[in-house]
């Protein structure tokens, strides 16, 4: 099955971006009468049959719907953003295809980069739905400080967790995290987060996790924590 997506479906007929409609005729080579299917992002999928195909516009004919189901966790990843966009992107791409709920870039002390693109991380989010075959597109935040952060999920009810590079000898993630639960998981710089920091997360109810023996770069860790994560909740 290939995915296609289309915001704000409403109706029984859909009409495609001008980007979705040039891959159909040009790159795939459909035409009218095909069966497709067609993802809103908010977990419904459509099974549609093409009506009429070009270049610039597809519309569609909706014969079926579906909702899929949400999971019984959730996870949100609170990250510093590298300073190499290209693993910003890699790190997107591949914990959406492993499954993650939200994301937040964060302002750190040690920040290597402060400024994205969210047009384009949106995108780049999408193409990975659409290839794993997922109808539910995942939140990602503004980038905030670190300070901002905490102060947003003082209340929280998510499961917190802060990886962070030390020589003692931590818990794995895997071990600390309760089956189908919220999750909020810090994931700091290169440079690594501040002692301030570290002590900040500790007075708000965030427990120190270890995600391997290895020393992991940021975008890895990151990786690693959503891995971690999914793996626990569809093993249990």
């Amino acid at each position: 099955m290939q995915l296609f997506f289309q915001k704000n479906i409403k109706g029984d007929k859909i009409t495609l971006d001008p980007d979705e409609s040039k891959h159909l005729s040009k790159v795939l080579r459909k035409s009218v009468g095909d069966e497709i299917h067609i993802t809103n992002g908010n977990g419904e999928l459509f099974t549609c049959i093409i009506e009429s195909i070009s270049l610039k516009s597809t519309v569609l004919n909706i014969i079926k719907q579906e909702k899929h189901t949400e999971d019984n966790f959730y996870i949100h990843l609170a990250i510093a953003p590298t300073k190499n966009n290209d693993r910003v992107e890699w790190m997107l791409e591949k914990i959406t295809e492993i499954g993650f709920h939200e994301l937040t870039f964060i302002k750190t002390q040690n920040s290597e980069r402060t400024f994205l693109k969210p047009d384009r991380l949106e995108k780049k989010m999408i193409a990975a739905c659409k290839q794993s075959l997922k109808t539910r597109i995942p939140k990602i935040n503004p980038i905030i400080t670190f300070q901002e952060l905490i102060n947003k999920n003082k209340t929280t009810q998510s499961q917190k967790f802060i990886a962070y590079v030390d020589q003692n000898n931590q818990k794995h993630l895997y071990d600390l995290a309760n089956c189908k639960q919220s999750y909020l998981v810090l994931i700091g710089p290169e440079g690594d987060f501040s002692e301030d920091e570290i002590d900040l997360a500790f007075d708000n109810g965030f427990k120190a996790c270890s995600l391997g023996d290895s020393r992991l770069r940021t975008e890895t860790a990151g990786l690693a924590a959503v891995h971690t994560l999914s793996l626990k909740n569809y093993q249990s």
